[in-house]
């Protein structure tokens, strides 16, 4: 048992980071070259590939000298206890300077009990310019044995200055496979469910766990597409708006809900206080920021929902261009089929395509903080427009 026998569909770039841990152990393997190894890493593709996952495991061979990593080192990685491993992530909109600033000053300490000090930047995309800056001089000067690891979905997400200073190396879209059994294995649902999962998550690992796991998330996904496809009027399209509004929201919500009460009560048994005891006036700033955190994490999982949604939107719409076209890749949304037969046979591909480049402007305005209602109302009256052309 490895630490690597978990990833699923990155052979080539495990093969990369084993080989690089190898270099920096005192136990190489053949084959592993001493420039194999870099003080710093971009690892970058699309949500859902795994890339935390693969940072983590990378963490794990380094602090442990070993290129497989052991037992006890990996436990606490998983765990982000272990000593000599920092990590900084954030579940807000962006990421503060502040805190990269202390990530910045970790990094000058010597490993205390493993070979490698790691520190780990997830969703380094969310640093601004400004904050990027101040990593970036980290990245210039960086101390012997201290290794640095950035997530991010793609080079062109970070400043030119820090891309310069790191080794890149790229994930690919593991296959629907792939995913399928990973969520069998995991999971234990039933080969059928895992490969609609799969499927319809076009391989986001993460998203594909949630719907595998859960009928809820499957029927909210199911009515979303359905509403996009019986937009006639201008009204359909203002009430298939608030409707994925609410539908984002709720998404949300089942996420960070339980989390932000457990959170909360931890809080307050660590400050002292008993449940349903006055919370006192000297803690009230304390249980502010957490409240703020958590408003923070709130928007930006309702942003992830409505993302998420627009990216079904694309699919639905891929799937019925590819009917218009006869192409002949594989349907993702095949439980939708008649009605996505329907929609080719009652439009063009020319006002398909229309839609598909809607979808990524509404992407856009959304990610420049455009109100998402106001965006999706905009795109949604493109879908309508298409419906009424066809009749």
């Amino acid at each position: 048992m490895t630490v690597w026998d978990e990833l699923t569909g990155q052979t080539d770039a495990i093969a990369v980071f084993r080989a690089a841990a190898a270099a920096a152990s005192a136990t190489p393997i053949e084959g592993a070259a001493e420039q194999a190894m870099s003080h710093a890493w971009l690892i970058t593709g699309p949500p859902g590939s795994g890339r935390s996952n693969l940072a983590y495991a990378f963490a794990t061979a380094l602090i442990s000298g070993d290129p497989d990593g052991d037992d006890a080192t990996a436990k606490q990685v998983a765990a982000r206890s272990h000593p000599d491993l920092t990590v900084l992530s954030t579940e807000g909109v962006s990421i503060k300077v502040d805190d990269v600033r202390a990530v910045v000053r970790s990094s000058s300490y010597s490993p205390s009990v493993g070979r490698h000090r790691v520190l780990v930047i997830e969703d380094a995309d969310r640093m601004p310019e400004r904050t990027s800056n101040v990593l970036l001089k980290a990245l210039e000067e960086p101390p012997e044995r201290t290794v640095w690891i950035l997530c991010a979905p793609s080079e062109a997400d970070l400043i030119p200055t820090i891309r310069s200073r790191v080794r890149s190396v790229r994930l690919r879209v593991p296959s629907i496979d792939d995913v399928a059994a990973l969520l069998v294995a995991r999971e234990g649902v039933s080969a059928e469910v895992a490969e609609r999962a799969a499927r319809e998550a076009q391989s986001h690992i993460g998203m594909a766990r949630r719907l595998a796991t859960s009928s809820e998330a499957r029927e909210r996904r199911d009515a979303t597409l359905v509403s996009a496809l019986g937009i006639r009027t201008v009204s359909d399209a203002v009430a298939a708006a608030a409707r994925m509004i609410e539908i984002a929201g709720d998404d949300a919500k089942a996420i960070t809900l339980e989390r932000d009460a457990e959170e909360r009560e931890k809080a307050l048994r660590s400050l002292g206080v008993a449940p349903g005891q006055t919370l006192p006036p000297a803690l009230r700033s304390q249980i502010k920021a957490l409240e703020d955190d958590q408003k923070r994490r709130a928007t930006r999982s309702l942003r992830d929902g409505i993302d998420r949604i627009l990216v079904d939107f694309s699919s639905l719409h891929r799937d019925v261009l590819m009917l218009q076209l006869q192409g002949d890749s594989a349907i993702i949304n095949r439980e939708l089929l008649p009605r996505i037969e329907q929609a080719a046979a009652g439009s063009s591909a020319a006002e398909t395509l229309r839609s598909l480049d809607a979808i990524a402007l509404a992407r856009t305005r959304i990610e420049a903080n455009v109100a998402p209602l106001l965006a999706l109302e905009a795109m949604l009256m493109t879908f309508r427009r298409s419906e009424r052309a066809a009749a």
